[in-house]
Order: structure tokens, then sequence, then C-alpha cells
């Protein structure tokens, strides 16, 4: 016999639990990073979600791009290269425009606004303008600026439309 009924018994057991990890709601979340969306309106309208509708203040000019990163409210994502959820990238408009993010389900979350004027896909910090959800103060060290932190970012978004007001700050 190659077998003891006791391994048989424990390699039956290890199976279960591998099949029940399989389909546990946690285990069946695979999370994909780095998506590209572009505005649409209509998914932030009456009846929608879960959405978020951004008004996005003193944005400079009509120049280059507007780039929008969605980030789940988790410490280990918050501003990670390539950690963001969506990526919504549209032509600005000088003053304010709105901009609608689609969510696949609701949650906590946080966003970063890019204002790239050149396009060039950097940030020029001479330039370019940003913007944080619930608009926190960005401080600086030596000019250079600090990432706010996560919990002065985040926001609830429901299962309805959230209505979010980003401002835009640029280098004098």
């Amino acid at each position: 016999m190659l077998f003891s009924p006791v391994s048989l018994a424990a390699r039956a057991t290890f199976a279960v639990a591998l099949g029940s990890l399989a389909l546990s709601p946690v285990a069946a979340q695979k999370v994909a990073y780095a998506k590209v969306i572009y505005n649409d309106l209509s998914k932030c309208s009456s009846g929608a979600g879960p959405a978020i509708r951004i008004t996005v203040t003193g944005l400079r000019s009509n120049e280059g791009g507007l780039y929008v990163r969605t980030f789940r409210a988790r410490d280990s994502e918050w501003l990670r290269s390539q950690r963001y959820l969506t990526r919504l990238e549209t032509k600005p408009r000088k003053g304010t425009m709105t901009v609608c993010v689609p969510l696949d389900t609701t949650g906590n979350y946080a966003l970063t606004v890019h204002h790239d004027v050149n396009d060039n896909r950097k940030s020029d910090l001479s330039v370019d303008g940003g913007g944080i959800s619930n608009n926190p103060p960005v401080k600086t060290l030596l000019g250079i600026p600090l990432p706010p932190s996560l919990s002065s970012a985040s926001f609830s978004a429901g299962p309805g439309v959230t209505r979010l007001r980003i401002d835009m700050h640029y280098k004098d």
C-alpha cells in the first residue's frame, strides 16, 4: 500500500480546504490595477453608481492632459507606482470641469489629479498642477512637495454617485 489511511484523509482534508478557499469571496476578488478609462459623465447620472463625480477647480489652461488616478484606501497601495485602480485620461478645460470615475464596488478610496501641462507623462513641478481628494494641505521640504497621508485623502464611496471637489495647485 502506497498511502496510509491517515495520509489519504489528510490529503482529502487539504483538498477540501483548498477548494473552500477558491470559493471564498476574499479569494475570488482579484484586483486589476492600472486600468485606463475615459471621461463618461453618463456613468455619474441619476441612478448610476457606484461612481465618483469630481468637480476639478482651478485648472490654469486647456493645454496638455488631465489624469485622475483612483486608489483603494490602503497604505500598501496609496501613491505606489502602478497600484492605482484606474487612470482617467481627458483633456483639461481651463477653470472648472467635471469628470466621472466609475467604481467596481463601494468602499474607501483616495484620488489624485495631475494636470500634465506639456503632456509628457512626467511630473514637472515647475509647470504641472496637482490635487488630491479632500484637498489636504501639501507640505514641502526644501521646496519639494511631500505626499499627504492616506488618512487625509481617503473617503467613502457608497452605491450611488459620490460627489467630490478637488482644487488644483500649481507652483507659483
